[in-house]
């Protein structure tokens, strides 16, 4: 149980800011792809004022599998401090600390264990970042792994 209380804290504190949304459910609950979709729709529920009139995202999870790859643990950490602490929609600029966000990201991965996997749906690199859209908003990042009976999941949604 003190796993899943670490994981809804880190998680909770890398989801702090607007726009940002975090989950933790047990591994069992369904597949990553499943978890992926309830986050979104509850991001896309939240965020609903900020939406483009007549965009849309996915409606089944299967729309959300066909956008994520297979990263490595390293990489998660990257990826969980981008999605926490970088702004989606104007780069170069910070949403929250760095530091903390990079703090966070290495307990989440460690937490999870040695043997977690790890998806995305964003392609970091020095001139920027990619995506494969996971919802209805003009940006979206997230980051789903799985390990130690958990699955947690990160996104990240804006509009400029």
């Amino acid at each position: 149980m003190e796993t899943a209380a670490d994981l809804q804290m880190m998680l909770g504190s890398l989801a702090k800011e607007d726009g940002v949304f975090g989950r933790v459910e047990s591994e069992d609950a369904g597949s990553v792809e499943e978890h992926v979709y309830g986050l979104v729709l509850d991001a896309q529920e939240a965020w609903a004022p900020y939406a483009i009139d007549g965009s849309r995202g996915p409606s089944r999870p299967a729309d959300v599998a066909g956008a994520l790859t297979a990263i490595d643990r390293e990489e998660a950490e990257t990826v969980i401090t981008h999605l926490s602490a970088a702004d989606l929609v104007f780069p170069g600029r910070l949403r929250r600390d760095r530091e903390h966000a990079r703090r966070a990201a290495e307990r989440v991965v460690k937490l999870l264990g040695r043997d977690s996997t790890w998806w995305t749906n964003i392609e970091l690199s020095d001139a920027g970042h990619g995506w494969n859209p996971v919802s209805r908003f003009t940006f979206d990042g997230v980051i789903a792994g799985t390990g130690n009976g958990f699955v947690v999941a990160l996104l990240q949604v804006g509009e400029d």
